[in-house]
């Protein structure tokens, strides 16, 4: 049976409106069955289709994932997200294979910034600190002193000390959520934007709030809407403080202002509850490269590696590992062969002006130096 695509980029649309391609039910059970057999474990992003979501190990968020990533005893990592995703899983175990369905799901976001341009900043700001979201490529974290998501980005830039100028790339929306939660005025923010998230606009917003007045309104922080919304939604949160957020709040309706892959976990999760998308057309068509075909294919052939190049990575981990050691404080660098596998106080760890982080205690800072 032919897959079920959106009639405009062909990308499968599976779970999102609540039909299926008939063969995938036994399509999911075959795809479990390989992955067992190939001692493979299956990692899916919230935005995936529900499908993928259903035949995966684990779904969540890039933190989550990351964490997932670094701490699984498989042979075998299979990616269902976007390059930048596997790469990071592909520095943390640099003795397993890592797997994408589709090598072509990118990520726009993370193309609108590169390597030599974080290079020139440096040059023209040497006392700086670079924060990269992780939505980036491994060149570009390779380039930074931090990595954060959508859910440590706040608790990431709180690390710096206050008095040390920050350079955030490559998300403006998120870059403004980060400034005005930390009342920091010495935040430089990158123009990058989420095309997916960009095209949630305020009035669709507000039509919705007024049609649904009980209801609770949910943004993520790459919204295209932030800037004039921000005081107005209920919760600011990641995709993954978004699913937890649904089960826990008492609301029985929900505006959620996202990505729209993430409706087929809070739907399953959450029967009896109503969710709304704030726009109809909020889809990442990276994401939805990926389909459970193509991921029964990858396992059938292990295609298609992701790989790194060794001393690239030995650079990007860097800031992926103070990511973690703050948000995991109690396991700080479990990554076979990181070169961070030490305690993070090397003066070596920046190419110009270096930067290091402190594990331990309840804390850890990055220090510029004096």
């Amino acid at each position: 049976m032919s897959m079920q695509t959106n009639g405009t980029n062909g990308h499968a649309m599976n779970g999102r409106n609540g039909h299926e391609p008939a063969h995938y039910a036994r399509l999911k059970d075959a795809v479990r069955r390989l992955a067992k057999e190939r001692h493979a474990v299956i990692l899916a992003h919230n935005y995936q289709e529900g499908a993928i979501q259903d035949a995966a190990d684990f779904t969540g968020d890039s933190l989550n994932l990351a964490r997932y990533a670094q701490t699984t005893e498989a042979d075998i990592i299979l990616f269902c997200g976007v390059h930048f995703m596997a790469e990071t899983a592909t520095m943390l175990n640099p003795t397993k294979l890592v797997l994408m369905p589709d090598l072509a799901a990118g990520c726009a976001l993370a193309d609108m910034v590169a390597p030599e341009q974080i290079r020139r900043w440096r040059r023209e700001h040497p006392e700086g600190v670079v924060v990269c979201y992780i939505n980036t490529s491994a060149a570009v974290k390779a380039e930074s002193d931090l990595c954060c998501t959508s859910t440590n980005a706040v608790a990431v830039v709180e690390s710096v000390p206050a008095d040390h100028e920050i350079l955030f790339v490559p998300d403006y929306y998120l870059g403004t959520y980060v400034k005005a939660k930390t009342k920091r005025e010495n935040i430089r923010l990158w123009k990058g934007y989420c095309p997916a998230h960009t095209v949630i606009l305020p009035g669709r917003v507000d039509a919705l709030r007024e049609a649904h007045p009980d209801a609770e309104f949910l943004m993520h922080p790459e919204c295209g809407c932030l800037t004039k919304q921000m005081d107005l939604a209920d919760q600011i949160l990641s995709t993954e403080g978004m699913v937890r957020y649904v089960k826990e709040s008492p609301a029985q309706t929900f505006i959620i202002a996202t990505e729209q892959g993430i409706l087929y976990r809070m739907r399953k999760d959450n029967p009896g509850k109503t969710f709304l998308p704030a726009s109809d057309y909020a889809s990442c068509h990276y994401m939805q490269r990926n389909t459970l075909d193509k991921v029964f294919r990858s396992l059938v052939t292990l295609q298609y590696p992701v790989r790194v190049d060794p001393a690239l990575a030995e650079r990007a981990l860097r800031p992926i590992e103070r990511m973690l050691a703050i948000s995991y404080p109690e396991s700080v660098s479990k990554s076979a062969g990181s070169s961070t596998a030490r305690p993070l106080t090397e003066p070596s760890m920046r190419r110009s002006s270096p930067v290091s982080t402190r594990a331990g205690g309840n804390s850890t800072k990055v220090r510029a130096p004096s």
